[in-house]
């Protein structure tokens, strides 16, 4: 009785995480397919969407997984000047989100946010 309450409560607690991370568009072209962007992308008008919608379910909170928080400005500019969060969002064989690149415009906003020196507002 136990262990069937146990693999009950394990079994909810997998589906539950591996819904919780956005789901991805998959191979939706390339972002040298688009037209260049031709504006300036700031972390409020444009990053700050992206992180919330497609991060935070994962990379937020109290315990964010991998100690990767994606919630302010500070933490996604350290992250991608620093660290490999654009490398991965460009990364079609080690994605992130894991399951899936995101569209290719949401990752032409990402490349020129970088482009354009990490504005916040």
């Amino acid at each position: 009785m136990i262990k069937r309450f146990f693999i009950t409560i394990i079994t909810i607690t997998t589906i539950t995480l591996s819904q919780s991370c956005t789901t991805a568009i998959i191979d939706e072209g390339t972002v040298e397919e688009l037209p260049p962007l031709n504006r300036t992308v700031t972390y409020q008008s444009d990053v700050q969407n992206i992180m919330f919608n497609r991060c935070i379910t994962c990379h937020g909170g109290s315990a964010p997984q991998s100690g990767l928080d994606l919630s302010t400005y500070q933490n996604t500019r350290f992250s991608a000047e620093m660290g490999s969060l654009i490398q991965r969002m460009n990364n079609a064989t080690n994605p992130m989100p894991p399951n899936g690149l995101v569209s290719p415009e949401l990752r032409q906003i990402m490349d020129k946010w970088v482009t354009d020196g990490f504005l916040e507002n």
